[in-house]
């Protein structure tokens, strides 16, 4: 399988979690990491930071620049893009991972979440992607990936969390529409979801701490499901939804133990599908 040496690729949410393990998972191929998050200093209640995810890449075998920023400020956004740019030469792939999330009904829904997770989930990965495109536009094999879930109408989906579920189909729109746009340039716009729970600091927060992470898989599943698409040639898959186990499958996965946060645990199926 072809890798990402020497490939930048600009990470948002990359100081914990998916995110973090996609740049890891990069990293062992010796590629370039914009790092971006807004934590800065250690977090009381989230583990890592900007500066120690850069360490962890580093470690790893790639090389690591650290952007602090908030990506629903469009300049400390494009800061971070100007930094990576500044330190490696352009911007080969982007992974619009950072996400917030409040599983939430409507009365029980804040305006201040409500905007929270619509700044964050569609309008930062609209602007990360905006950012990022000229670079895109002059890289050998351009990637955006979204982290994102495939659309689906039925009502399920929305009735439990009607405004976490628009701002994350945001996402999944935006696959949709720049996908088309940037088919003749060449670019790739696909998405990627969990066909389970992930162990990261929002489930354990969600959905019911330390024993949630019992039913769990490892984030490096979806940091491989991640790199299989990112080495593929970007005119060649442009426009999909796709699965972590769907993905690995593709390249020859069979046995998916090894992602289980706890043996033989009881799988909890993510959202949306």
């Amino acid at each position: 399988m072809p890798d990402l040496f020497e490939k930048t690729l600009l990470i948002t949410g990359s100081s914990r979690g998916i995110g973090k393990a996609i740049a890891l998972r990069a990293a062992r191929d010796g590629a370039n990491i914009g790092v971006v998050g807004k934590t800065d200093k250690p977090h009381p209640k989230l583990p890592g930071t900007v500066h120690t995810a850069v360490e962890e890449i580093e470690r790893a075998g790639g090389k690591a620049v650290a952007c602090v920023a908030d990506i629903r400020r469009q300049e400390q956004l494009e800061a971070a893009v100007e930094a990576t740019v500044s330190r490696f030469g352009g911007i080969d792939i982007l992974v619009n991972n950072a996400s917030a999330i409040a599983l939430t009904g409507t009365a029980e829904t804040s305006p201040k979440r409500f905007d929270l997770m619509h700044q964050v989930n569609v309008r930062g990965t609209f602007l990360a992607s905006q950012a990022c495109l000229p670079y895109l536009e002059r890289a050998a094999n351009p990637h955006i990936l979204n982290i994102a879930p495939p659309l689906n109408m039925d009502p399920k989906w929305f009735a439990p969390h009607v405004a976490y579920t628009m701002s994350k189909y945001g996402m999944s729109m935006c696959v949709l529409g720049m996908a088309e746009e940037f088919r003749e340039r060449g670019i790739a716009v696909n998405a990627l979801w969990p066909r389970t729970a992930i162990a990261t600091a929002a489930v354990a927060n969600l959905l019911g701490g330390p024993e949630a992470l019992q039913h769990c898989r490892h984030p490096e599943i979806m940091a491989d499901a991640a790199h299989a698409i990112l080495v593929s040639a970007s005119r060649d898959r442009t426009g999909n939804f796709l699965v972590d186990e769907d993905v690995l499958r593709e390249i020859g996965v069979a046995d998916f133990t090894k992602y289980a946060n706890v043996d033989d645990a009881e799988l909890w199926p993510d959202f949306f599908l």
